[in-house]
């Protein structure tokens, strides 16, 4: 939940003088711009509150006498000579464990039991009130670091959460409450001076400080094949998700959401339309959670932050996305942000770049976008937390460039600072591929990291599984257009057999059903299993038309069994692809 007031935790960290300034007249207002006078002691980033309903604002430039400030809520009513009251401390997220299982504003203000519209300067919600059942993990005159752990919430949900001593602290500890239930702002514990509550709270545009950054790099195991088998991503990695309307952005990443293996999943909706949040709402409430029943949901914080909400909240959703993630990181936990889509952050960014009349860089876009992209995909990383554990946050951010246009500045800049791009393919889109990813344009620059890793984990052949299959789909690609021009029967009978190779590993392998119980999600084992059953028939047929045997007699066999067994055995069955994959190539041995 925002801090619209600020806090002495967050004040105190980020330099900015505690306590709420005196108040001041507002001068114009532009829509989401407002500007104000001078007080004395006012900082960039610092919250202002305007007019008498309180609607939360924050500082971005100060020129001469002139404060500018962004509100985060419509301002209609707001007038010139209205009162506006600075309030001292930065943007600020209230984190604690009512989090889990909730849908927030960009704000981080509850949605769920609200009406149709927040009341302005909204702060608190129904999931502060609870009491949470609070179990001490030290006792007084123990001494505890930065980030160490000071007590555990009991039956919080379906991942273990922790009371963490705040960074900045530590030292011995003068008082420890029993066990028991507290609220989230209760004193639970007191640490050489400094309070532990059960909730906290972060500046959201701050990234959270952490011991040290980086170690061995593990994959984030996603269930989509064409991911994990080509373009995998480390966890604590970066991902862009470009695609034009209608590709399948928000299927992909509703599917990495719900399969994925990571402890906690961060869901921003920055900019959705409203239907496609509520779907997503509503799949996640439904589906079993697949690392040990009950509901996705309860491991899952939604920021709905929809197309119809105030611009400038949508610019502050995603880093109030990665503050959230952060705090479940220092948990030492594994956590995935999804952002859809930055592109419609990135246009809030320049529609009040042209209200504050700053210089237009391309297409409108502020100059400083590029350093705002890659600021936000700094904040993820494998870490050793403060307290000693290790914790990740992987982002994945989808981009909708208008019209498709790949070139355009977001998906350009974006490009640039992530380790892997999954680029979606109309052409593939409309021939009912899915996921429609391109393997042409997409890449993984930790590919050869989590080869290693995959060798030391007792599966040596995953790199020459991911060589040989990019082999195959790059052949095909450089005969289709020979194939449109000529035809298939004009080929040598070699080429003929690579033009069905491709196609065999892209409707064998790559194509995913996200309808099918058994297909929705695909197990590691079951997707090498796969990938060498196609690679296995391949080199059956082309042995075969090595051998004199017409391309064309190979071509009239029913590849069914292996094309279909990725629908057909369940998600983690290996052997049952085992055994088509035999029967296959019996078949094939009977073409002699």
């Amino acid at each position: 939940m925002v801090a619209v007031s600020g806090s002495a935790e967050a004040s105190g960290r980020s330099g900015h003088r505690a306590g709420p300034g005196g108040s001041c007249r507002v001068l114009r207002v532009a829509g989401p711009l407002v500007e104000l006078e001078y007080v004395g002691g006012t900082a960039m980033y610092d919250l202002v509150s305007l007019g008498e309903t309180g609607i939360p604002g924050e500082v971005v430039a100060i020129s001469g006498g002139v404060v500018t400030a962004q509100s985060y809520e419509y301002t209609g009513g707001l007038a010139p000579g209205d009162v506006a009251r600075p309030q001292g401390t930065p943007l600020s997220a209230s984190l604690g464990p009512g989090l889990l299982g909730g849908v927030f504003d960009g704000l981080l203000r509850p949605l769920s039991g609200s009406g149709d519209w927040l009341s302005p300067g909204t702060a608190r919600g129904v999931a502060e009130e609870r009491a949470w059942p609070f179990v001490p993990a030290v006792s007084e005159g123990d001494r505890v670091q930065e980030g160490g752990v000071v007590g555990r919430i009991r039956d919080g949900g379906p991942v273990p959460l922790r009371v963490l001593v705040p960074p900045g602290a530590g030292g011995v500890v003068e008082r420890v409450a029993s066990e028991g239930g507290y609220r989230q702002e209760a004193v639970v514990a007191v640490v050489n001076g400094t309070e532990v509550r059960i909730g906290t709270t972060w500046p959201v545009r701050r990234p959270r400080p952490v011991r040290t950054r980086g170690g061995e790099r593990e994959a984030l195991a996603t269930g989509q094949r064409v991911i994990d088998l080509l373009f995998p991503v480390a966890r604590g990695g970066t991902v862009a998700v470009p695609g034009g309307f209608g590709t399948g952005k928000t299927m992909l990443l509703q599917q990495i959401a719900k399969w994925c293996d990571a402890d906690v999943i961060v869901y921003v909706g920055c900019g959705e339309r409203g239907n496609e949040m509520a779907d997503v709402i509503a799949e996640l409430s439904a589906l079993e959670d697949p690392r040990g029943g009950g509901r996705l949901a309860d491991r899952t914080v939604t920021i709905a932050n929809t197309s119809n909400m105030p611009m400038m909240a949508r610019e502050a959703s995603i880093y109030t996305g990665a503050t959230v993630a952060e705090y479940f990181r220092d948990m030492d936990l594994d956590v995935v942000v999804i952002a859809d889509s930055t592109s419609r952050w990135a246009e809030a960014l320049r529609e009040f770049a042209s209200r504050t009349g700053a210089l237009p860089a391309e297409e409108g876009y502020p100059a400083g976008l590029a350093s705002a992209i890659a600021a936000f995909y700094e904040r993820a990383g494998a870490v050793t937390t403060l307290g000693g554990g290790q914790g990740s946050v992987t982002l994945i951010g989808a981009v909708s460039p208008p019209g498709g246009d790949l070139t355009e500045p977001v998906t350009a800049h974006t490009e640039r600072f992530v380790r892997c791009l999954w680029t979606l393919d109309r052409d593939l889109a409309y021939a009912r591929h899915y996921p429609a990813l391109s393997w042409a344009g997409s890449f993984s620059r930790d590919a050869a990291a989590l080869a290693a890793r995959h060798a030391a984990a007792g599966d040596p052949a995953w790199s020459v599984r991911r060589d040989r299959i990019a082999s195959v789909l790059a052949e095909a690609d450089r005969l289709a257009d020979l194939v449109d021009l000529i035809g298939i029967t004009a080929l040598p009978d070699q080429e003929r057999v690579s033009v069905l190779a491709g196609r065999l590993v892209r409707e064998g392998v790559l194509r995913q059903s996200a309808l099918s119980a058994h297909d929705a999600y695909c197990g590691p084992d079951k997707a090498a299993a796969l990938a060498e059953a196609v690679l296995a028939v391949v080199d059956r047929c082309r042995e075969l038309v090595a051998s004199g045997l017409p391309a064309a007699t190979v071509e009239t066999v029913d590849f069914g069994p292996v094309l279909r067994a990725g629908e057909e055995v369940g998600p983690h069955d290996a052997e049952g692809v085992r055994a088509r994959r035999e029967a296959m190539l019996t078949r094939l041995g009977d073409l002699r």
